[in-house]
């Protein structure tokens, strides 16, 4: 896939560190207008006007696309994971999907990163393979830009005992 020889030839750098010629979002951001369609009557259907898509469309994608692996607990820093457990508690509220997703994007191309929190047992690299995998090719076949890397930090991992801790805390008080 030229992808993997593209993301290779890419220095593994942050994408909140690369700036040339590319427009740097996190959560929020911007717009990306790919191709700027042609007018007139005499153009095809398909090619008459431009498709914009927000950034904040990559960074949902790339975000379901790696909760989707087996082996991914969560995502996102200890602050942002705490106050999206805060968050997912109000009623009415509802999953951040792009926490613990960052993206750069460009007029063709995008490069993501990823933190994220994997199951205890699983082996880190198989699991950060597989999401570079699905995130890759969410992103590619629905934007139809290029992503150049993905970049996976993993922050914690997740213990059983964790879900262990919660129940009995929350019991405390009938």
């Amino acid at each position: 896939m030229t992808t993997t020889q593209a993301a290779a030839s890419v220095p593994a750098t942050s994408a909140a560190s690369r700036t040339a010629g590319t427009k740097q979002v996190g959560s929020t951001g911007g717009t990306t207008t790919l191709g700027s369609g042609a007018t007139g009557a005499a153009e095809p259907a398909a090619t008459r006007g431009r498709t914009s898509i927000a950034d904040t469309v990559v960074v949902k994608i790339a975000g379901m696309a790696a909760r989707e692996i087996p082996g991914v607990h969560d995502m996102g820093g200890g602050l942002s994971r705490t106050l999206g457990a805060v968050r997912d508690r109000v009623p009415g509220g509802r999953p951040n999907v792009g926490r613990g997703v960052k993206v750069e994007v460009g007029e063709r191309q995008t490069a993501i990163d990823l933190d994220l929190v994997v199951e205890y047992g699983v082996a880190i690299t198989d699991v950060a393979h597989d999401v570079r995998e699905n995130v890759i090719a969410a992103v590619e076949r629905t934007t139809g830009l290029e992503v150049v890397e993905v970049n996976v930090t993993v922050n914690d991992v997740h213990l059983p005992e964790d879900d262990d801790e919660a129940a009995t805390s929350e019991t405390r008080v009938a």
